[in-house]
């Protein structure tokens, strides 16, 4: 569970919903240009990775007017081209899941920046369907209210005007 879920509000009380990058907390009841933000996220995101595969196009004509040899060409395109499928396979994972910290995630940290074209179409992808990383976050401040919902059920109420085992009002 995030520890954004388990923060309460100075005035109401509960657990208060975890912000996504660009859209903020609009997700939870999708108001707030919900739906636009969506579609210029996803938009960006392709426009981001379309002048990226431009960008890298250029390094390429520059590699074969260096005429460095095929064998780096080859080299050269089969290493972005693993590296943007791990960068996508790895971002549509943590839409999913929280990473869990552990060296490997560290250690992929540098193939996800050489595939970032990778990262941005599963960016732009993923917010066709929904915010990145919405369902999660929806799931865990849907059970951090229901969680906080039955601890203030438990609380409230005149703990006088409980009735004993014998169906008796107590007398203390």
């Amino acid at each position: 569970m995030s520890e954004h879920t388990e923060n309460t509000t100075t005035g109401g009380g509960g657990p208060e919903p975890e912000p996504i990058r660009f859209f903020g907390t609009t997700w939870v009841g999708h108001d707030g240009g919900y739906g636009l933000r969506r579609a210029g996220v996803a938009a960006g995101s392709l426009v981001t990775a379309f002048a990226a595969a431009l960008v890298l196009r250029f390094a390429y004509q520059g590699l074969a007017i260096a005429e460095v040899g095929s064998f780096v060409n080859v080299l050269v395109i089969v290493m972005f081209a693993v590296c943007s499928a791990i960068a996508f396979r790895k971002t549509w994972e943590s839409f999913s899941r929280r990473p869990d910290g552990s060296s490997a995630e560290d250690s992929l940290r540098t193939l996800k920046m050489i595939g970032f074209i990778g990262s941005l179409i599963a960016y732009a992808l993923r917010c066709l369907v929904e915010a990145p990383g919405e369902r999660m976050r929806r799931a865990e401040y849907e059970t951090a209210r229901a969680q906080y919902e039955k601890r203030r059920g438990v609380r409230s109420g005149n703990p006088a005007a409980r009735r004993s085992k014998g169906g008796r009002p107590r007398r203390g």
